[in-house]
């Protein structure tokens, strides 16, 4: 018996020892998986081939994003992006979603530029996922464009350039309608520029006032919400745009909360002692529905893979704890090359529902009982004691009902994946 074998079989045993345990203070665990049995994340296309896209071979990503490493395997057309997907999926417990950038069409090698993107460039992957029976999501594509080489696309001084990226948002929007259409399940549909100046501009106004007349004249045309879903996304700083970012959080709060737009809260935009955690409830108190992109920033906004930190379960709690959990769209996005990209999906995605489990099975009326009465001195001891809580057990019980692999049982099956598929791609 090897490793892996040793350690799946020491960690699927306990569950009725773990629901014991947690039923004494108050949690339910056949509740809490019921209750993670019914979360969507929508996973990120860019993870499966580092961003590149399907527009031409070997483009550049730029605009401040780059990929990592360069580890053998990469998805080369849509057809193994796919299926590369598919493994993912086949790993997590749950039906998942899927984010989609614009760069990612299927035009069967034909040349189609950023403003002239149509539904049928996409119909391949909505036929795709009605066969998957998932959702899908979409992201517009404002760099690794030579249009964008400036990093400005529609904050851009020359109107014709702003133009270009107008229509580019325009036919976005469509082709988000479109998914959402088809597929039964509101799209959300995410606008994120990289314009910004790299040292300090003169005028920051006019070029966020710019950018707001662009917004203004891409969301004229109204979608049914059942739809689409507009939402728009801040950055604190890139690479490139270090002293002045036009879409700043400021800007894009205000707009969406006058425009009736969502916002994106990304873990990785922000100055990395901010908590993104406390701003989910500050921004849902104006706002029906926010989007998250869940990355792992290091230094800056580097979109390693997502682990089970404190950061990304502290945010979990918030989302379980405010009841939160249909008003908030959880999307992943990062990018690393440096390791198996479909284990990078897996551990990223299994991550993140994870912390929700964790959350979930929080005694949270009982905790927020001890809040309201002023005894912080047991708020703080039951807290403690939850960290050593058996929730691994009832992890692993979730994955075993759902028919997915126990523990680190998911990673043979991810080797066999890489012998079998990923070397013979060169």
């Amino acid at each position: 018996m090897n490793i892996l074998d040793t350690l799946e079989s020491s960690q699927v045993i306990g569950y009725e020892t773990a629901r014991q345990r947690y039923a004494e203070i108050g949690v339910d665990t056949e509740a809490a998986m019921a209750r993670l049995g019914k979360v969507a994340v929508s996973l990120h296309c860019w993870q499966g081939d580092d961003v590149g896209g399907f527009e031409s071979a070997g483009q550049a990503t730029g605009g401040g994003i780059m990929a990592t490493g360069a580890y053998p395997g990469k998805a080369r057309t849509p057809e193994e992006l796919r299926l590369d997907l598919e493994e993912v999926y086949s790993l997590l417990p749950g039906k998942h979603r899927l984010s989609l950038h614009a760069s990612y069409l299927d035009t069967g090698g034909k040349k189609v530029d950023r403003n002239e993107v149509r539904p049928e460039h996409f119909a391949s992957w909505v036929a795709w996922a009605k066969r998957q029976g998932i959702g899908l999501d979409f992201n517009q594509t404002f760099f690794a464009h030579p249009k964008a080489a400036s990093n400005f696309t529609l904050s851009h001084y020359d109107e014709g350039i702003r133009r270009f990226w107008i229509d580019h948002a325009i036919a976005c929007r469509r082709i988000g309608e479109f998914m959402g259409r088809e597929l039964g399940t509101p799209c959300v549909t995410n606008i994120w520029i990289p314009d910004g100046y790299k040292d300090s501009p003169v005028d920051r106004y006019r070029s966020r006032a710019i950018l707001k007349d662009s917004l203004d004249t891409i969301f004229e045309t109204k979608f049914d919400k059942k739809h689409l879903l507009d939402a728009v996304e801040p950055k604190l700083f890139g690479i490139g745009v270090e002293s002045c970012t036009i879409g700043s959080f400021e800007f894009y709060l205000g707009y969406a909360l006058k425009n009736d737009k969502l916002i994106c809260l990304d873990t990785g935009h922000f100055h990395l002692t901010e908590s993104i955690a406390d701003k989910v409830s500050s921004v849902l108190l104006f706002m029906d529905e926010i989007l998250l992109h869940v990355s792992r920033p290091i230094r800056w906004d580097s979109d390693h893979v997502v682990i089970l930190s404190d950061e990304l379960q502290e945010l979990a709690k918030e989302l379980v704890r405010g009841d939160f959990l249909d008003r908030v769209h959880i999307g992943l996005d990062f990018f690393d090359a440096s390791i198996n990209r479909i284990a990078a999906w897996v551990i990223g995605a299994r991550s993140m529902l994870k912390a929700l489990l964790v959350a979930l099975l929080e005694p949270a009326s009982r905790l927020r009982e001890m809040e309201v009465g002023g005894d912080f001195t047991s708020r703080l001891a039951l807290l403690e004691e939850l960290k050593t809580m058996p929730f691994g057990s009832v992890w692993d019980e979730h994955c075993r009902r759902a028919g997915v692999p126990v523990a680190l049982g998911w990673l043979g099956e991810v080797k066999r994946y890489e012998r079998d598929v990923l070397e013979h791609r060169r």
